[in-house]
């Protein structure tokens, strides 16, 4: 009886944790106005603190020799990328954005002014990809309405290197409600893209380690 009580109750509970945890989602980012008040070593890093936790983990495991990262903003994830490279001993960032808004710099990273997609932009991350000799990682944090981002991934799918990634950001503003100004986002995005394209597999224990995420399914894992 008492097993047949549990079982029933199981399908509710589930839902009620998902609440609870979407609940404190909430708080926690009308808390640090959305992470937007963090720093790095002293310059503003934009990022949900338990996401950067996985982005170091996968950079350590990884150890990418080339990190692409579309959509730079105040670029202190690109100068935190930069920092756990020079603990590796090695790897290089190349940040793309159609704006520049910081002056910061690092011996491992490259700001590039430009769109993420134009014809120039492409033919040089291609010939980076081609000479970087290792492991390829890409974080898409530009632009996350559905089409751009599906443009992107179609774009640099290709360049990730197998048993790497393509980290697509921010698929929260389809989730949560504070965000749907900005739907259809990444997580469509991320759907169609993935029905084409069988080469790739979302690593739901990344996506659904810390229960919260700015990034559900958002960690692509090119099958080795």
């Amino acid at each position: 009886m008492k097993t047949f009580l549990y079982k029933a109750a199981a399908p509710a509970y589930a839902v009620y944790k998902r609440v609870v945890a979407r609940l404190f989602f909430q708080q926690l980012i009308k808390r640090t106005g959305n992470f937007g008040h963090l720093n790095w070593m002293g310059q503003p890093i934009w990022q949900n603190v338990l996401d950067l936790w996985n982005i170091q983990e996968v950079i350590c495991r990884i150890k990418p020799r080339l990190l692409i990262e579309t959509g730079t903003h105040r670029g202190g994830s690109a100068y935190f990328y930069g920092s756990l490279f020079d603990l590796l001993g090695q790897g290089k960032v190349i940040s793309v954005d159609v704006t520049n808004i910081h002056d910061i710099s690092h011996p491992r990273v490259e700001f590039l002014t430009a769109s993420s997609v134009s014809p120039d932009t492409v033919a040089r991350m291609q010939s980076e990809v081609a000479k970087c000799g290792g492991p390829v990682l890409i974080i898409l944090d530009s632009d996350h309405s559905e089409a751009h981002v599906l443009r992107e991934l179609e774009v640099y799918g290709p360049m990730v290197t197998p048993g790497s990634y393509v980290l697509v950001q921010d698929g929260v503003i389809d989730e949560l409600t504070l965000f749907k100004e900005g739907r259809p986002g990444p997580v469509p995005a991320i759907q169609k893209y993935l029905r084409n394209h069988p080469e790739f597999e979302i690593d739901t224990n990344l996506c659904e380690r810390f229960i919260i995420s700015h990034h559900p399914i958002g960690w692509l894992r090119r099958k080795a």
